[in-house]
Order: C-alpha cells, then structure tokens, then sequence
C-alpha cells in the first residue's frame, strides 16, 4: 500500500514492479495519488518553471494519480482494479499566504524547490505569487468561514492476480 509515497520515485516501472513482487497472490494493492488536474498536480505544474531539472529518467509524481497510467505500469499482474477520484477538504489555512508559508518550510518538493532559487529574490517572490494564485482559484470562503481548499486524489485498488 502507498499513500501518497510511491508517487515520489524516480522510476515509476520499477516501483510498481516492486509493488507487485512484495504483494502475496491474491493479495491487495491499494495506492493513493494526486492527480495532475487537482491542486496539488497544479501546484507541481506551478512550480516546475522554478525547479532544478529532474534526474535522468525521473517522471512527474501527478502520473500516480492516473488511472490509465496505474494499470499500464501494473499492467497483467492486477485484476479486479477499481479506480475513484476523491478530495480532501483542506481547512488548514486562513488565506492562500498562509498555505505558501506552511509549505515554503513543510513540504519537501517546495521547499527543494525555493532552496534552488533562494539567491534569486525575484524568482522567490514569483513563485510565491504564482502559488498564491493557485491556492486562490482552489480555495473558497464564504462569509466567517475560514478559507478551505479541496485537493483531488485517486484511490486505486486492484488484486494481485494468481
């Protein structure tokens, strides 16, 4: 099972090889990824003009968040696969600023990201607008309510076929 963390490997094929060696026959494989179109993918979207250049052979982690692409990696191996897109409702920050500032120390891809142009202020100050936009189209507050956003993911199930 992989919540979220499979997505970050650079080899996207030897990893789902890997998730089918270790599952018994019979047995689940149960994955969650964020697709390329809910915020999170866009946030990867937003920030890739910012980021150093991947490794060699690196995919985009948002790929695990679709369907298609799951069963083309587990290919044979499954049966039984089921697929839904879900969201997270996300009332953790008040405004999108403070979405930006959580994740500019928090959350590894951004802060990688704001490390590799932290001599450059115009870039940072650029990526910080640009996220904060996205945060702003995602997001909604409605009167005292507190801004809250919702994130898209895929749930993906399938059994190890015998």
């Amino acid at each position: 099972m992989s919540c979220l963390g499979v997505m970050f490997a650079p080899n996207h094929q030897k990893a789902a090889d890997q998730l089918v060696r270790v599952c018994k026959p019979g047995g689940t494989i149960g994955l969650l990824g964020w697709t390329p179109e809910g915020f999170i993918g866009r946030m990867f979207a937003t920030m890739k003009p910012f980021a150093p250049p991947p490794p060699p052979g690196a995919q985009p982690a948002p790929l695990w968040g679709t369907e298609d692409y799951i069963r083309e990696l587990l290919g044979g191996s499954i049966t039984d696969a089921k697929a839904r897109k879900q969201t997270l409702a996300v009332r953790s920050f008040h405004q999108p600023a403070d979405f930006v500032r959580y994740f500019k120390s928090h959350y590894g891809p951004t802060i990688s990201v704001y490390k590799f142009i932290g001599e450059d202020p115009d870039k940072v100050k650029a990526l910080d607008a640009a996220l904060t936009e996205l945060a702003d189209s995602f997001g909604d507050a409605h009167g005292d309510t507190p801004f809250q956003m919702e994130w898209e993911y895929l749930l993906f199930t399938a059994k190890k076929a015998q």
